[in-house]
């Protein structure tokens, strides 16, 4: 049924509700004025006549998307994928931010402490998350690891189609706090303000086909330390770095 008749079906109710009230009562419980209101104010337009500008401020890589090659995800699954294979493949796949004289080379070796037998204090890889981001019905994998020797980290998101692995967010940042809420990925990094904190917003695009820059919102936070919000609960399958 059409909203309107209903809203007017319901208009004509509460009017005759009111007069009969008005009727029983007199004029006790009559409407009574709340004073003048203020007038609404259109926004103002400033500078109309200024130049758009032609080209943007400054490159953002809205959108990130990559098949991840020589890792295979048994059953579409991506549960069953080593989050350690994964993060290798992308160090061997892009050399020059990995390699000898690379901007994250000390990454490599701390790989290496990933695997059985090495140091996992010195693993940089974080606790792996799944959960559906992309609306397939099917859970994602999202990871994050150290990039050393820098102070940041990195933040991937993974997601199968016609059974390969696709990267579908890549982000570095100096980061400390990581949330996803709903489909959302929200990353939270220190600003150069005491007090503050940048919070930026990655949400599923189908026409990209990845995950994209959707918001970013400079927040206060307190006094001068950054807020607390509980971590994303992991799986029960994912309560180390790698599930093997």
């Amino acid at each position: 049924m059409p909203a309107r008749p209903v809203r007017a079906a319901l208009a004509a109710v509460a009017v005759a509700l009111l007069s009969a009230t008005a009727a029983a009562c007199g004029d006790t419980g009559g409407l009574r004025g709340a004073g003048p209101t203020p007038t609404a104010a259109s926004p103002a337009r400033l500078w109309p006549d200024l130049r758009p500008a032609s080209s943007p401020a400054y490159p953002y890589d809205v959108a990130t998307r990559e098949v991840v090659k020589g890792v295979t995800v048994p059953g579409d699954d991506l549960r069953r994928v080593d989050p350690v294979d994964v993060v290798e493949a992308e160090l061997k796949a892009h050399p020059s931010d990995y390699g000898s004289k690379g901007a994250y080379h000390a990454t490599v070796d701390r790989m290496r402490q990933c695997r059985p037998g090495g140091d996992r204090a010195r693993c940089p890889l974080l606790k792996p998350y799944y959960r559906d981001l992309t609306g397939d019905g099917r859970a994602d994998l999202t990871l994050g690891f150290r990039l050393y020797p820098t102070n940041q980290t990195a933040v991937r998101v993974y997601t199968v189609e016609r059974h390969r692995l696709v990267q579908v967010l890549a982000d570095n940042d100096a980061i400390v706090g990581v949330e996803l809420a709903g489909r959302s990925l929200i990353e939270r990094s220190p600003a150069d303000i005491s007090g503050y904190e940048y919070r930026t917003t990655w949400e599923w695009d189908p026409g990209q086909r990845a995950m994209v820059f959707s918001r970013d919102e400079y927040l206060h936070v307190g006094d001068g330390r950054t807020s607390r919000t509980p971590s994303p609960s992991a799986s029960p399958a994912a309560t180390s770095a790698s599930p093997r």
